[in-house]
């Protein structure tokens, strides 16, 4: 036991653990070098020898496993995600996933998590929390939108040594409680375009239900990113829903910016599309490359009209200033368009699955729908798929009876053959 006492030397970069004169066990493990370029050595305590053992071992698996926090002060999850949110995010993702970025940081993570230490929470804390969250009204959607936030932050903290491994990943994600995709019909469709011939940029629509743009990139479509001799467009923009900050001296007691007297727009109007998924080629049908060109000739007359009263952006749907028009006004337009087609309601974004799915029916491959759509991942092509098997089926049906006919029908058309 009097040899227990003695710390002995080790070789260099080895293990060590020893009994201190405080009557406890200490070990000491080297797992890296610091950013000075001294050895990182670490320093764990116990009330026994086994105990000390123990930490030891998981120190050094850590840091056999590239996963040993950073040395310093402990981050907690608020630290870390305020500095994510602001310093880190913002480089990578455009500006309206930045807008759900910051709801869910600031309006649910720091509030409902914090206040932990980022190293010691664990996955049942996050769970929870979506628990709660859903607990207290919030919707299914919001939950999982939070979940991915949380997990994207994390992951980060992880590859910049600050966490050993996301506790996100190990939780129990919560229930998406996904909207049913539903496409419109070729009925349907060809009576909403029907009914959008009786107004101004009825091409909107038929951009929508044809070629799948989002409504930001739509709206932000200018003509010189449309070629229509070559029978194509290219999505280099979005148009961004306007984010607003206070901008009075003096508090004028409106709880939301959007409603200050004094507000001021936090975020551009415009702005280039950042993901290589969103920006992309979409080729177009001989019978839109002729809508859009009668639609070229009616705008430059309605150009011609205004004169000094059209703002010239160039943009391909513009209101009747040549301004782009508000999300509001593009999607109560939108609603009206349904009903006047006496077409069943649904979102706009339905218009992108319609597009979508066929594509998809029409057998074109996956990676070419996903670069189309502007999609990062093969799982949104999945979202459509059961829709895109039944439809199938019906066409296998109808080839079918086209091929194989009823033996009664070939032998009335043997019978025809016969008595000519």
């Amino acid at each position: 036991m009097a040899g227990d006492k003695k710390r002995t030397r080790q070789p260099n970069g080895r293990s060590s653990i020893y009994l201190g004169k405080d009557g406890k066990w200490h070990g000491r493990v080297t797992v890296g070098v610091r950013d000075d370029g001294r050895s990182d050595r670490r320093h764990v305590e116990r009330k026994t020898r086994a105990e000390v053992t123990t930490a030891v071992r998981e120190l050094e698996k850590q840091r056999d496993a590239k996963t040993v926090r950073k040395p310093g002060k402990a981050w907690t999850v608020q630290a870390w995600l305020t500095h994510w949110i602001e310093h880190v995010a913002a480089l990578a993702v455009n500006d309206n996933t930045m807008v759900g970025y910051r709801v869910a940081v600031r309006k649910h993570l720091i509030p409902g998590l914090g206040a932990h230490r980022l190293d010691r929470l664990k996955p049942e804390h996050i769970e929870v929390f979506y628990a709660k969250m859903q607990a207290t009204g919030s919707k299914p959607a919001t939950a999982h939108q939070v979940h991915r936030t949380f997990r994207t932050a994390l992951n980060e903290a992880v590859r910049r040594g600050h966490l050993g491994k996301n506790p996100v990943l190990l939780a129990k994600a919560p229930k998406t409680g996904e909207y049913e995709v539903e496409p419109y019909s070729v009925q349907e469709v060809q009576r909403l375009l029907k009914a959008a011939e009786q107004h101004r940029n009825s091409a909107r629509w038929a951009v929508a239900l044809a070629l799948g743009l989002r409504q930001g990139e739509a709206l932000a479509l200018k003509w010189e990113d449309v070629d229509l001799d070559g029978g194509f467009l290219v999505v280099r923009r979005s148009r961004h829903r306007p984010q607003y900050a206070h901008g009075c001296a003096e508090p004028c007691g409106r709880k939301a910016a959007g409603y200050c007297p004094e507000r001021r727009r936090t975020n551009p109007e415009i702005s280039t599309t950042k993901s290589r998924a969103g920006r992309r080629a979409v080729g177009l049908p001989k019978q839109l490359v002729d809508l859009l060109r009668a639609h070229l000739e009616v705008q430059e007359a309605e150009r011609e009209a205004a004169r000094n009263r059209w703002e010239d952006n160039g943009l391909v749907f513009p209101d009747e200033s040549g301004r782009s028009p508000s999300h509001r006004r593009d999607w109560a337009e939108w609603k009206a368009l349904l009903a006047e087609a006496n077409v069943r309601d649904g979102r706009l974004h339905d218009a992108r699955h319609t597009a979508a799915t066929v594509l998809l029916i029409l057998g074109v491959p996956e990676r070419a729908v996903m670069g189309l759509m502007g999609w990062s991942t093969t799982a949104m092509a999945a979202r459509y798929q059961h829709m895109v098997d039944a439809v199938r089926a019906d066409v296998a049906r109808q080839v079918d009876g086209l091929i194989w006919q009823s033996d009664a029908l070939r032998s009335a058309d043997d019978g025809r053959e016969g008595s000519v």
